[in-house]
């Protein structure tokens, strides 16, 4: 994707003059323009590809659909037309979720404002209300920055006194979510506004709604994420104590994972979510004994079919592994040969490859029984199935490595049958392919007991190497 930004004027413009200096009909004239922009690095992601209406009788500008119907949204606020309120409302929503570049363009010509006044307008008519939020959802969707203070506000305020309404907790944590998601800024004030105790609560209150309990779960994961590049420190590691310790984030989740044991889409949600809240030893050892060990294992024997379930799963028991104490009860709960199956099974997949390895590599390390029972389910082999499967994956690649060398570094007996399943070339492949394997997979063929050539790397300087 390019990285350079063109104005929509100027694309209008460039489509425009297709049209009138080369004759090109409408959609001609549209593709040629973007292949011409994308040609130069241009990012058109957020540019409406498609054919202004011609100027009107007087040369005036016309406008793209979507601002037409911003127009006729904004004059339903300004009058106010309270009948009309409901269909402009929809009208607008339905735009605006067809694709980002038709809510970006709206963003840029004074959106938020109006759907923010149509919010207030709204206040004491549940219906229109919900349908305002939802259009607030729609719009605010890759667009986290247009949220103000009172916005923030209001949506804070809506949940804590509609909490005992679903929908409307439902399109309020949407707009949070939508809001919170690549934005530092808007995360830190959300929890200091009191987010957390009303995700966990709507978990609580609404434990018997799929889509509650998956979006609240979604959103307290947003919580912990370091997504926004413009900061250099966010707060992620401290929301993620603040969901566990203050609002007892672990038990609340496990628990409403026991209503959904047919629900994949909700389990593997409060999985990604358990994932990301495994930032202590003790918070590891917590899941576990709470039973969140036991539904992962299950979910991934019962949903092996599904792709996306298994691999939020992997990254939940890799997480999780981290604490010494859980690899054992991993390990003894069956999960290997579940997560060998896994990598087998979607050996076409680089991402479950990924988090397969990964998490074996997790289980393997500073656990030599552990590493036997890996190599006896095939733990080994599958790893280096994927590296043969993915060797242009440079993260399948990484994983696997790393698996290899936990498994022999205190097992040195295991690296004869390894060494004769090809793991050798495979590494050494790896490594020249891969300048971020180079250390991995050097550590991998030293613990196997091949000789290792040291790779030198020229620094530029007259005599000088580095290796």
């Amino acid at each position: 994707m390019g990285s350079k930004q063109i104005a929509q004027e100027t694309f209008d413009d460039a489509v425009q003059e297709n049209i009138t200096e080369f004759e090109m009909d409408p959609e001609e004239a549209v593709r040629e323009a973007v292949q011409q922009f994308e040609s130069q690095g241009v990012d058109l992601s957020n540019i409406v590809k498609a054919v202004r209406p011609p100027a009107s009788e007087n040369g005036q500008r016309q406008k793209h659909q979507i601002l037409l119907t911003l127009d006729s949204l904004a004059r339903a606020v300004a009058e106010p037309d309270m009948a009309e309120l409901p269909q402009q409302l929809s009208a607008f929503a339905a735009q605006c979720k067809e694709q980002l570049a038709f809510r970006y363009l709206a963003g840029q010509n004074g959106a938020y404002p109006v759907v923010f006044s149509a919010c207030q307008l709204a206040a004491g008519d549940r219906d229109l209300l919900l349908q305002a939020f939802c259009t607030l959802s729609a719009l605010l969707d890759g667009q986290p920055d247009l949220l103000d203070a009172a916005g923030q506000e209001l949506l804070l305020q809506s949940l804590r006194e509609q909490r005992e309404d679903a929908e409307m907790t439902l399109a309020g944590i949407r707009c949070v979510r939508h809001a919170c998601l690549k934005h530092e800024q808007n995360r830190q004030d959300f929890v200091k506004g009191g987010i957390l105790p009303l995700l966990t609560g709507a978990v609580i209150q609404h434990g018997d709604s799929a889509e509650v309990v998956r979006t609240a779960a979604s959103a307290l994961r947003i919580m912990t994420f370091d997504d926004d590049i413009r900061v250099p420190f966010g707060h992620a590691h401290d929301h993620a104590k603040m969901i566990v310790l203050e609002n007892d984030g672990l038990r609340v989740l496990i628990e409403a994972a026991k209503a959904f044991t047919d629900n994949s889409g909700v389990l593997s949600e409060l999985c990604a979510t358990l994932s990301r809240l495994s930032v202590r030893n003790e918070f590891c050892q917590e899941i576990v004994d709470l039973g969140g060990l036991n539904f992962m294992v299950t979910l991934l024997a019962d949903c092996m079919e599904h792709p996306d379930v298994v691999k939020q799963v992997l990254s939940a028991i890799r997480a999780v592994a981290g604490n010494d104490d859980v690899k054992d009860a991993i390990v003894d709960a069956g999960a290997t040969d579940l997560i060998v199956l896994a990598i087998s099974h979607h050996l076409g997949n680089p991402q479950i490859c990924e988090q397969g390895c990964a998490a074996l590599c997790m289980l393997a390390l500073r656990k030599p029984e552990n590493c036997s029972v890996i190599m006896e389910g095939g733990g080994a082999l599958a790893a280096l199935q994927a590296m043969k499967a993915h060797p242009r994956e440079v993260a399948v690649q990484k994983q696997a490595c790393m698996l290899i060398r936990n498994l022999v570094s205190r097992s040195r007996d295991l690296s004869q049958p390894i060494l004769a399943m090809g793991a050798e070339l495979l590494i050494t492949e790896a490594r020249a392919a891969h300048r971020d394997c180079d250390d991995v997979a050097r550590a991998a063929l030293r613990d196997l007991g091949c000789k290792v050539e040291l790779r030198e790397l020229w620094t530029g300087q007259k005599g000088s190497l580095a290796q």
